[in-house]
């Protein structure tokens, strides 16, 4: 009887191998762009999450002086962020409210030529990841900042054109980890707070839950090139906490984690064009949070070149930084 039922199982399994062998597994079909962003976005923001948004719209600084125009790009071929609708929803009611642009919205790479983007005023890398624009693609968006437009970048545009080092060195840096968590609240310094770019932030530092990163050295432009405007404050224990990780100790190359620079946002004259960037933007609600859009706002006009805004890189000036208070 048991060699009767071995032999039946040993047939079963025999023909359930046959089976799979005349009908192999097919690989499955990787993943459009679009049905990537369709899964991670759902149907986000909500009409909750919309109406926290448009309570905290902020006022433009300046009326523009002349009609502007932005393209709001927000595709990515890595880590797709799901704020990124938050972010390209925040822009839509900004534009609306106080008229200091209007906004196009794109995630495809044919918008990326000469004769395109002459419509624009500046380009705002909305948490855009790993971007493979091609040769001539590279050669517009640098035509453009350099002829005299803007470019703006929210948090992830900082983890973008891996391998073209002048887009790296464009934005200002890449991405080299986040010790500092999307689930903490980390504390913040404001140098010069009399610059225009920080006065969302009434002069004082400031605690914000956000991820923040910090940036490869070997391109990371530096205090010499950038305007710094917010970094970590690093004088806090909360803030030295994360690079007690073994993980990130190597990074610090003997350094004092109260002695560690991670800039935040910073702003820079690119050619005749400008540059703002900030890293906040990782959380979602971060684009429902009134002093992070003011702050993001006054870099969008200084890129319009509508908010006047001294550019000199942080290593060549003097200035006052006011620290945070205590954690509240």
């Amino acid at each position: 009887m048991k060699k009767r039922t071995l032999a039946i199982a040993l047939g079963a399994f025999a023909s359930v191998c046959l089976l799979v062998a005349q009908n192999p597994a097919q690989p499955e079909k990787p993943k459009t762009w679009e049905e990537k962003a369709a899964e991670r976005f759902g149907a986000n923001p909500t009409a909750e999450h919309k109406a926290q948004i448009e309570a905290n719209l902020p006022a433009a600084t300046v009326q523009p002086k002349a009609p502007r125009k932005v393209l709001v790009f927000y595709r990515c071929e890595g880590f797709i962020h799901t704020s990124i609708p938050f972010g390209n929803y925040a822009m839509e009611m900004i534009a609306g409210k106080t008229g200091a642009f209007t906004a196009d919205f794109a995630d495809r790479y044919d918008v990326f030529t000469k004769e395109n983007l002459a419509k624009y005023d500046a380009i705002i890398f909305n948490n855009t990841t790993a971007l493979k624009p091609d040769d001539a693609q590279k050669a517009a968006i640098l035509d453009f900042i350099h002829g005299g437009k803007g470019i703006v970048g929210f948090h992830a545009a900082a983890d973008n054109f891996n391998g073209w080092e002048e887009g790296i060195a464009l934005i200002g840096g890449i991405f080299n980890g986040h010790p500092w968590g999307a689930g903490g609240t980390w504390a913040y310094k404001v140098e010069d707070p009399s610059h225009p770019l920080n006065a969302a932030w009434g002069g004082k530092g400031f605690w914000h839950k956000d991820e923040i990163y910090w940036y490869k050295p070997e391109n990371f432009q530096g205090r010499d090139k950038l305007r710094v405007l917010v970094s970590l404050d690093m004088s806090k224990a909360e803030n030295q906490k994360p690079l007690e990780n073994e993980k990130e100790k190597p990074k610090l190359a003997g350094t004092a984690p109260a002695d560690v620079d991670v800039p935040v946002s910073w702003c820079r004259q690119v050619g005749k064009g400008r540059l703002f960037f900030t890293n906040l933007g990782h959380n979602d609600l971060t684009f429902a949070n009134k002093a992070a859009l003011q702050h993001m706002l006054d870099g969008i006009q200084f890129a319009l070149t509508d908010l006047d805004a001294d550019a000199t890189p942080s290593g060549s000036v003097k200035v006052e930084v006011a620290t945070a208070p205590e954690m509240p």
